[in-house]
């Protein structure tokens, strides 16, 4: 069948079918891709903060599984004005199931118990911090591909650099904290990489979407019950981070990333997520008063050095 219009394929909520990803841009759409690839991380740097405000007045299990149906609310409404199916594709469903449980539950779960075991918002950033260099370790088993040896050198020092920096925080010993944080960096990846294989043909708002579609069998009975079982206290604070959190970082906040990746090419737009640790710790400052801490930024700048040189070495 004959597309209708090259401006319906651009669109990103107007493709009612699945499409083949296009071929990244150059010159100045390049430079677009890569601005709107960093307002996705600018909104992601903000998930940590937000999960924190919204603790507040909400049960931690409720913020992260309740955010999601936050998400799905604003997902059905994109498929609708789409005209897109709200269910995904049958042959794929395994592929979303993951997604699922590695961005839907796994990453929101582990990350906000972190936060809530005592670890603070700048820790949680650091760790988590190795995000991008996990998923190219998930790329590389999941997708075949093989890097260079450089590429393994820099995943190592900088999984030394988290290390040395979790244990000396903890007082010379990993915490529980340390471990649901690296258990929600590595769902993450899991959930990233799968993402980005279904990207290649379908639009990556259609990915977060179904995702969520998928999950709410389990996430709107749970936070029901959640709701109904836990102490709610909610105030003005603690209703605009669970707002944030389920309709910014779950939801809106991969539309600019993905339409910034089609643009600028995954390899150059995506090199602006190493700098969503430095401005989660700005955040920090900002919102919370958590001091800036010399260990914390060094810690940090070594993570950004080491994903940095492992995503460049791996072509």
């Amino acid at each position: 069948m004959r597309d209708k219009s090259s401006a319906t394929l651009a669109s990103p909520i107007a493709v009612g079918r699945e499409t083949p990803a296009p071929a990244p841009a150059e010159g100045g759409a390049s430079w677009r891709g890569t601005l709107l690839a960093g307002l996705g991380v600018l909104t992601f740097s903000g998930s940590f903060p937000g999960t924190v405000f919204a603790m507040e007045g909400f049960d931690p299990y409720l913020v992260a599984i309740g955010r999601a149906v936050v998400a799905v609310v604003a997902a059905v409404v994109f498929l609708l004005v789409a005209r897109a199916p709200l269910l995904p594709p049958r042959e794929h469903l395994w592929s979303y199931l993951v997604i699922a449980a590695g961005v839907v539950f796994g990453f929101p779960i582990l990350s906000g118990l972190a936060l809530d075991a005592g670890a603070d918002t700048s820790h949680a950033a650091v760790v988590v911090g190795l995000l991008p260099a996990a998923t190219a370790v998930c790329a590389v088993l999941r997708g075949g591909e093989r890097p260079r040896p450089l590429f393994w050198a820099a995943c190592a020092l900088g999984a030394l650099s988290i290390t040395v920096f979790t244990v000396g925080r903890g007082g010379g010993h990993v915490t529980g904290a340390d471990l649901l944080l690296v258990g929600a960096l590595l769902s993450a990846a899991a959930g990233y990489t799968e993402g980005g294989r279904l990207a290649r043909r379908t639009p990556g708002w259609r990915v977060i979407s179904y995702a969520l579609v998928v999950a709410a069998p389990l996430t709107v009975p749970l936070t029901v019950a959640l709701a109904l079982t836990t102490q709610v206290r909610p105030s003005a604070v603690s209703l605009a981070g669970f707002a944030y959190v389920g309709l910014i970082s779950m939801f809106l906040g991969f539309i600019p990333w993905y339409a910034g990746l089609a643009k600028g090419g995954i390899a150059r737009a995506g090199q602006t997520q190493l700098a969503q640790p430095l401005l989660t710790l700005l955040w920090a400052w900002l919102l919370l008063g958590e001091p800036f801490d010399p260990v914390t930024v060094a810690a940090a700048l070594a993570v950004l050095v080491c994903v940095a040189v492992s995503q460049r070495a791996r072509s």
